[in-house]
This record gives structure tokens, sequence and C-alpha cells, in this order.
């Protein structure tokens, strides 16, 4: 029912869509243990304020756009097709249907196209529920999240010696990109110099810090996948009660991340 030509390519690239991304994201898979392995090296090398799971998004979003070229007429930047300036609304809809029926094609068509393979069908290998996992936005509900939590007698932990605690010694980063749902706050420079000074990390100048709750690492080890590990180190954790002008950051940090925030710059020193 469409003469723009434009228009009806539009609706076909809607209908294919969800199987392109499939293979797509079979692809990157096949990648992503030379990413990750990667990104945790150059974490280890720099220092932890490098995040490896924004570094392995970054360079799949840097693969895609080079892939672009591939389409391209020759010049460096892949123009956008007038179309593209403003997808039909038929579209735009067709695009959100498919997506949450979560199939290539229409209903009422049979088959699929060429080289579809859901997830289910092929098995999802180790490496592949990992990217599916972070690529889902992080959950930041329910009583851990409540920064009421946080009292002048909450514990906390050094995130690198929580690493250490649960096994991952050699790769600081994972525990982050494993469980993205942890709270953890980015020390500043006032806080670091507490630190030092209290002896519970060392005088490292811009290097980051990290400083997760106690009880949120003692939770995970007592979960299924740490407790039986024979790389349990709990007496490495070496919990701290930080001053009460610290806290108060750190409640205001985890209020600002429950409302879908970003973090709030430096304070200043309090008086």
């Amino acid at each position: 029912s469409f003469t723009d030509p434009s228009v009806s390519m539009e609706l076909l690239r809607a209908v294919l869509q969800p199987s392109i991304n499939e293979e797509i994201r079979s692809v990157f898979n096949k990648y992503m243990k030379f990413f990750q392995t990667a990104a945790i090296n150059v974490r280890d090398n720099v220092g932890e304020e490098v995040d490896p799971e924004q570094l392995i998004q970054e360079t799949c979003r840097s693969c895609l756009e080079q892939a672009k070229l591939l389409f391209s007429d020759g010049k460096k930047v892949v123009p956008r097709l007038p179309h593209e300036q403003a997808v039909p609304k038929r579209a735009r809809q067709m695009d959100e249907e498919l997506s949450r029926r979560g199939s290539p094609v229409p209903k009422k068509r049979k088959g699929r196209p060429p080289g579809q393979s859901l997830s289910n069908d092929r098995g999802v290998s180790g490496m592949a529920a990992w990217k599916l996992k972070v690529s889902e936005p992080v959950r930041r509900d329910g009583p851990k999240w409540d920064p009421s939590r946080l009292t002048e007698t909450t514990t906390f932990v050094l995130g690198s010696r929580a690493n250490k605690a649960l096994g991952m010694g050699g790769t600081r980063g994972r525990l982050y990109i494993k469980h993205p749902h942890l709270f953890k706050y980015a020390a500043d420079p006032q806080d670091k110099h507490w630190l030092a000074e209290q002896q519970h990390m060392r005088a490292t100048g811009g290097k980051m810090a990290y400083l997760l709750i106690e009880e949120d690492i003692r939770d995970l080890a007592a979960s299924e996948d740490y407790r039986d590990s024979v790389d349990l180190r709990l007496e490495e954790l070496k919990p701290f009660i930080p001053p009460a002008w610290m806290t108060e950051k750190m409640q205001k940090h985890m209020e600002t991340l429950r409302r879908g925030g970003d973090a709030p710059p430096p304070e200043d020193p309090p008086e």
C-alpha cells in the first residue's frame, strides 16, 4: 500500500531487524572473550579508575560504527538516508511490536528468515550469558538501595580487598562486572586522604578506590556462587567504619543512583 520505495524498504528492515540483531549478537559473543580479557588487563595496568564494562561497551559500539563503512560510498562518514531522519510511524510501531514478541516475522507468516536462530535454539554460551547480563539495566531498588541503611556504624571494605576475599585478586574489575547491582562508592581525594591516614590504603595519588558495604560482600560470600569456593578469603576484607561526613556523602550518592542520576560532584572538605 506504500508507493515510497524508502518506506517499503524500511518496513522490510523492521521485519528482519530482530533476526539481524540476533546474528550480530552471536558475532560479538564470538569475540567477547578477547574484549573481556583486554579490558581486565587495562584495569590491572592502569588502575581501578578504569571501568572494564564501559570499555567493552565502547569497543562494541566502535566496531558497529566501523562496520557501517562496508555499506558507504567511500566517504569516511556514512550519510543518513532521508527516510532515517524521521522513521515512519508504522515502521516504529512494527519495531516495537516485533521486539515485544521476540519474533523476526509477523505471526501470520510461516517460517523465519535464513540463518535466524534464537539463543535458546543454539544454547547460550557462558560468554553470551555474560554479555546479556551487562546489557540489562541495573536494578537499584529494594532494601539494599535504601540510603537509611548507611549509618554511622555501617562497616565498609575496599573494592580491591573485596575482590581478593571472593577469590578475584588477579582480576580486580571482575567483581563489578559480575555483580553490577552492588553499591559502590568512588572515593574522592578527601576520602582517600582519610583512608591513607588510617592506613586502609596507600597514598596512591589519582588512583581510583571503591568502597563497598561489608554486609553486601558477606552476603555474596554466603551465596551458592562462592560459599564452597576454595579461593574464599574473608579475612582479606579488613572492614572499617568511615567518619560521619563520609557516610553522609555515600548516602547522597546512593540516593542519586537509586533515582537514576549520575554521581554528584565531589564536595569541599568539611570545616
